[in-house]
């Protein structure tokens, strides 16, 4: 079984989630794009994609991101991640192997990260921490194009989720280039974006401009 990537690689800045398109050198040209402009964390996520379509596309999104010394999260399947040696696995409420986020914890074992979806909810942000998340993501943070109907979570939940929990969190939903700052500025230590990055003409001067508000925010 294939072993990730060390696992201790700093979690700021723009966290690119990958759009839903089954052709794979597409896919495998936008992310690449993406990387170009210094993302260093992924997430595969295609939800109209058959099984082994997926495993091909993770697979080969894996290659490139660990080819830019970049990180690659599989969304909703623990089992995906572990078989193709990703570095981890992203859970929302519907994708907990055995209904509990201890098992999944257990089987992405000690090297893999576990992020988990908290929505607008800090009780669950607090079952993940105690069942050995290492990242919480709030939101929809704004109104979502990718999601419309997402449970909205205001910049004040994720602040205090911030303040009250001892991990990374990731803001997520309808973060654009021009809304991102009030979002670093309640403590988001990566923001998740689909559509205002891969939608973008220039994909790679897009996620440039992502990471110099994180690279603002420090100077």
């Amino acid at each position: 079984m294939p072993e990730p990537s060390e696992k201790h690689v700093p979690m700021q800045g723009l966290y690119a989630l990958t759009p839903d398109d089954n052709l794979l050198p597409r896919l495998s040209a936008l992310v690449e794009s993406a990387l170009a402009g210094g993302v260093k964390w992924v997430q595969y996520r295609n939800k109209i994609a058959p099984p082994p379509l997926r495993r091909a596309q993770a697979a080969e999104l894996l290659r490139i991101c660990h080819a830019h010394g970049a990180r690659l999260i599989v969304n909703d399947d623990v089992w995906l991640a572990v078989e193709i040696g990703a570095d981890g696995a992203h859970l929302g409420r519907e994708d907990i192997p055995g209904g509990s986020l201890r098992t999944a914890r257990d089987a992405l074992g000690p090297h893999r990260i576990l992020g988990v979806s908290c929505y607008d909810d800090l009780a669950r942000a607090e079952v993940a921490v105690d069942a050995g998340a290492d990242y919480i993501a709030i939101g929809s943070v704004f109104a979502s194009v990718s999601k419309p109907q997402a449970t909205r979570a205001s910049l004040a939940t994720l602040s205090e989720a911030k303040r009250r929990f001892k991990l990374p969190v990731v803001a997520i939903g309808g973060i654009t280039v021009k809304n991102a700052p009030q979002v670093i500025a309640a403590g988001a230590d990566m923001i998740a974006v689909l559509s205002d990055l891969f939608d973008a003409m220039d994909i790679k001067k897009q996620a440039e401009k992502f990471q110099k508000l994180f690279k603002d925010r420090h100077s």
